[in-house]
Formats: structure tokens, sequence, C-alpha cells
């Protein structure tokens, strides 16, 4: 083999040579750049409070007020259904957190809890009236809506002798004399029991901001005072009044429902759209998860909120309680809120009693 022979061999071998040698250091390369993106998923992940295991400690359900009322029933039901049906592993102890009308539950939440997907928090309707009269700067929009529920209605009521025996009759007195009759209720001035009244009024064209109306402590105070002829009108919700109607002593007008109720010892009481009154008015109880919570704990819980209200166990609860049936997703949940705050800083502003700061 000539000299030039070899010196083209050993250049072909040299060639080949790299060849295997770049091969080689690049077949690692592959595994070690897929690792490196392993680990940065893995350590964007482990960043985040609810991983794949999600999850894996207690979740925390807040009733913003006392023990024994609306929002502690909500939260202790829900809480027992979603671990006794086994769509949540782990246990959901209820935490109470009362004040300013939920404000300070909402604002321990939100400004404590962002981003953690191990508290819950339980809310209705005072959860827009206490941001629209100013108690706090917080409103649905610093929550995650989760789910809503369940809804109760209300029902407008007078003294079985009233003079008022249809929803109508009341209304035509106040628009000739918005001061003809006091309305009573079991909350604030410009809570549910007050607007629930003023809603119907203001679409039977009465001026609203004039119609007198007295806060009662709770139910039993409502039904004395109604009773007793100190108020000619109750509005409330329909539980706080149901003894006095299967008793005889009070006469219902209307409820807020969009249909009448199929309980037997309700079933005659007629809707306001059905007395003419374009209004509805829900009292709705939903659930909510702090600002910021991770995608994959949101998804996990609002489908195991959307198999609970399938359950039986669940159905049970609503007959038990009197509670309708009317669950909504997170978006339509959302969506729902934006509508009833609307509807709400309308009376309010009407009412004089719209915080515009």
């Amino acid at each position: 083999m000539s000299r030039r022979s070899r010196g083209f061999v050993f250049t072909a071998l040299a060639v080949i040579l790299l060849m295997l040698l770049s091969a080689c250091s690049s077949t690692p390369s592959t595994p070690t750049g897929s690792q490196g993106s392993q680990g940065s998923q893995s350590s964007q992940s482990s960043q985040q409070p609810a991983g794949s295991k999600y999850p894996d400690k207690p979740i925390i359900v807040i009733a913003p007020a006392g023990a024994g009322g609306g929002w502690d029933l909500t939260a202790r039901t829900t809480a027992k259904i979603l671990t006794e049906e086994k769509l949540v592993p782990v246990s959901m102890p209820v935490e109470n957190r009362s004040g300013g009308g939920g404000a300070i539950a909402l604002e321990y939440v939100v400004n404590e809890k962002k981003g953690d997907p191990y508290t819950l928090v339980v809310y209705s309707p005072p959860l827009l009236l206490i941001h629209l009269n100013g108690t706090t700067p917080k409103s649905f929009r610093d929550l995650t809506p989760l789910a809503q529920l369940f809804t109760d209605y209300q029902i407008i009521a007078v003294k079985a002798d009233s003079k008022y025996t249809d929803i109508n009759q009341l209304m035509e007195d106040l628009r000739q004399n918005p001061k003809a009759v006091t309305v009573g209720g079991a909350s604030a001035p410009g809570s549910m029991d007050h607007l629930s009244f003023m809603l119907p009024a203001f679409k039977a064209g009465v001026s609203i901001k004039d119609v007198p109306y007295v806060s009662f402590p709770g139910g039993a105070e409502l039904t004395t005072a109604l009773l007793g002829g100190s108020i000619e009108v109750a509005s409330t919700g329909v539980g706080e009044l149901m003894g006095q109607l299967e008793a005889g002593t009070i006469r219902a007008l209307a409820i807020t429902a969009p249909q009448r109720y199929t309980d037997p010892r309700l079933k005659d009481i007629p809707t306001l759209k059905e007395m003419g009154i374009d209004a509805e008015f829900e009292v709705w109880r939903g659930i909510f998860g702090p600002p910021d919570m991770p995608e994959d704990a949101k998804a996990f819980l609002s489908d195991a909120l959307a198999k609970m209200v399938q359950t039986q166990a669940w159905q049970d609860a609503l007959t038990q309680y009197n509670w309708q049936p009317a669950y909504r997703g997170p978006e339509e949940f959302a969506a729902f809120l934006e509508q009833q705050e609307a509807q709400m800083a309308e009376l309010l502003e009407i009412m004089g009693l719209l915080n515009k700061q």
C-alpha cells in the first residue's frame, strides 16, 4: 500500500472514530437533557401545594359565623358527605370564624390563605352585600368559586287576619303610599330579608327608599312582632315562619322562588311571577377556595362537589333541611354571582345604602 493510500485510510479511520465518539457523547446527553427537564417540572410541581397526591392532609372548611347557623350547617353537611362518600380521602374539619357579617372570615382567607388548597369557605348572599355596603373592600372575585350547592327562597307573609289576601293588594297600597305598612325581617337593613322584599316592591313600581323596614335579631322576634301588630309584613326565609304557617296564625302572600314548592305545607303559596311581579330572590349557598388556588386542586374539588350533589346522602340532606337543589359549577357560579351583585347594587343604590368608594 502506498504512503498516499495509507494516509487516506488513516484519515478515514480518524473520521469514523470521531463520529463514534460524537455519537457516544451525544447518547447520554439526551437522557441528561430529559432528566433536567423532568427535574425542572418536579421542582415546579413541588412548589405547588396541590400535586399529584392532592389531597394528602386535612382540608379545613370555614363557616364565617358561629355554630348552629346556616353557614355552619352547610359546611358541616358538605364536609360530612364528601368524606363519608369517600369523594375526598382526607378529613374535613369545620372551623368557625364569625364577625362582620362574614367579613372577618373573608379577610382571613384572602390575606392569609392565598394559594392554599387546604382551606375552603362557605358563603351566601352576604358575601356580596358586605362588599357593596363597604364593610370590606374584598369581594367574591378575591376567592375561587367552586360550586353553588343549593338555594333557599324567601317568603312574604302577613297575619292570618290581615286585610291583605294577595301580594298585589299590598303593592297597590305601597304604590299609593310607600309608608302604608312597616316591613320586618330577621336581617340588617340592606341585607337578605330587606332586599328580598324591596326587589319585588321595586319591580311593582313602589318607591322603595321610603318603605319602612325594621330589623329583628332572629325569626322568633320577627314572628312575635308580626303577631303582635308592631309590623304588618314579614319578609324572611321560608323556614323561619314554617311553624306559624302550619299553625295557621299567618298568611303567606308569595314566595320568591321561580316555581312553587313541592312541600305539601307550601305548595299553595304562589310565586311572585304567578302574581305578575317579575322577580326572584335566591338565598344561595356555595363553597369557595382562596385566591390563586392551584388548578389541580380546583379541578379535584369541583369534581368531588359535582359528584356529591348526585349522591343519595345529599338528596336526603336537601329533604331534611328543605333546601332546594341548585347546583352550579365554577364558571356558571361565577357568572351567576356577577348577575346577583349587579341586581343587589341597583337596589342598594336606590335605597341609599350602596358604598360607592
